[in-house]
């Protein structure tokens, strides 16, 4: 008779014993869940800081541009905006209220305006 695993020739199990206690299987888990949350997280939030900046930024130029009357922009993330998911710029204090002037996508960049050649 051929065995499949004749390094394992003469092994018993030594009972019905778990490997490891419950208590350190669940430290071990806690322990890698906090682990990857405190790789992650970092990153998460420079991303929401870096384009909470960037769109600010663009959206003080798209409200100088497109409405000089208002008093400042409003950059704000929306997830059923009118320009669909992503930054929304608004322009704050003119006249008529609050109006979107354009909408600056999920991952904003600078404004890119465009020059009158007169």
């Amino acid at each position: 008779m051929t065995d499949e695993h004749p390094e394992l020739t003469g092994y018993e199990p030594g009972g019905h014993r778990p490997l490891r206690h419950p208590r350190m299987l669940l430290a071990m888990r806690v322990l890698v869940v906090l682990g990857i949350v405190a790789l992650v997280l970092p990153g998460v939030l420079t991303t929401v800081s870096v384009g909470r900046a960037t769109a600010a930024r663009a959206c003080d130029g798209w409200v100088a541009r497109a409405q000089p009357e208002a008093t400042g922009g409003d950059a704000r993330f929306e997830l059923f905006g009118p320009g669909g998911v992503g930054w929304q710029c608004y322009s704050v204090g003119a006249f008529g209220g609050d109006d979107l002037v354009v909408s600056l996508g999920l991952i904003p960049t600078g404004a890119r305006l465009i020059i009158d050649p007169r």
